[in-house]
């Protein structure tokens, strides 16, 4: 497909929680987000999108808490940020009943579950979506999460992607390569559901896993779902290159945007992938209303409700650095370590 001929494609984005990315606005009087555990929440929401012709819903998660903020979390509990959390994948199911071309990107981590158990959760997905899911790869960044899940600490950043390289390549060998499409015979009259010799042990070895046995799913709609990544590094880059279907990007600024883009680009290239092979989402929060000074309103009446420390809080979790110990008008160079 050529520059000038792609389309634009939107995705909601939302996670099983209070507080997403907006700490403070789960206090507004209008905010429904504390209904975030009842299946009516996320149907709605569903339905919403569908009417409004959204191509997806991309859901975050996260396995850990912000404890990095002030090394507690007394933060993150009392603004709510993104803790509680539920698991996104518990969603799909509902949300795919009540709709029929929404798509749904969720977010499952690399680190911490078996690649053969997931394999057979994101085939169950696709089936019962008719090839609606995506799966959004990530590696995680919450030492919380490392230590409750019996860890000292996290992998190394890039060995965390070289240990996610080898959990794609099981998966793509379980959902791929194991069943042959005409496997699944249903024949009634001979008695036989499917052809032992269609299917195929994977025979998988690595550094990280060993998984010699078939998979135990039958090929769903789409075999493999469709793969997002959002990583930001350059070993990050690397890894969607390879593997992605759709990039998430979060950019403040246009020149920035455009910069993130083409070195999305070249890494396909780099890759030995078409330029244009991998779709870039970028964020965008948009406010909106029957005239421009109507959503200016809308919008200073949301920030009003802005709460500051649930925000460093996030944001010392996603950076890695406890912000508690920097003053609001301090500058934050590159020399600082987390």
């Amino acid at each position: 497909m050529s520059e000038n001929k792609r389309e634009i494609l939107f995705n909601a984005f939302d996670m099983n929680c209070v507080v997403h990315q907006s700490p403070g606005l789960w206090r507004h009087p209008q905010d429904k987000a504390s209904t975030y555990n009842t299946l009516g929440y996320w149907t709605h929401l569903a339905k919403v999108l569908e009417k409004g012709k959204f191509d997806g819903l991309f859901l975050a998660d996260v396995l850990g808490t912000y404890d990095v903020y002030k090394g507690t979390n007394v933060t993150p509990l009392g603004s709510g940020a993104q803790a509680p959390v539920n698991d996104p994948m518990m969603l799909v199911s509902a949300m795919a009943a009540v709709t029929e071309n929404l798509g749904f990107g969720v977010t499952a981590g690399t680190a911490y579950e078996h690649p053969y158990a997931f394999a057979r959760r994101l085939a169950t997905l696709d089936h019962l979506t008719n090839g609606r899911v995506g799966w959004n790869v990530v590696t995680g960044y919450l030492p919380s999460a490392a230590r409750n899940m019996g860890q000292e600490d996290q992998m190394e950043h890039d060995e965390r992607y070289n240990h996610a390289d080898e959990y794609l390549e099981v998966v793509y060998k379980l959902l791929e390569g194991s069943w042959e499409d005409d496997a699944v015979q249903n024949d009634k009259a001979t008695g036989v559901y499917t052809d032992p010799a269609k299917v195929h042990p994977i025979e998988h070895e690595g550094k990280y896993f060993k998984v010699p046995g078939i998979a135990i799913t039958e090929p769903s709609t789409q075999r493999t779902p469709v793969i997002y990544q959002a990583g930001a590094s350059k070993r990050g880059t690397e890894f969607a290159a390879s593997n992605a279907e759709a990039i998430f990007v979060n950019c403040p600024t246009r020149d920035l945007l455009k910069e993130a883009v083409s070195k999305i680009r070249d890494a396909a290239e780099a890759a030995g992938r078409g330029r244009y092979d991998i779709k870039v989402f970028a964020m965008q929060t948009i406010i909106t209303a029957e005239t421009t000074e109507l959503a200016q309103a809308k919008f200073q009446d949301y920030s009003s409700y802005v709460d500051i420390e649930g925000s460093l809080a996030l944001l010392s979790g996603w950076t890695g650095i406890d912000m508690s110990v920097y003053g609001p008008d301090d500058v934050i160079g590159d020399d600082v370590k987390s």
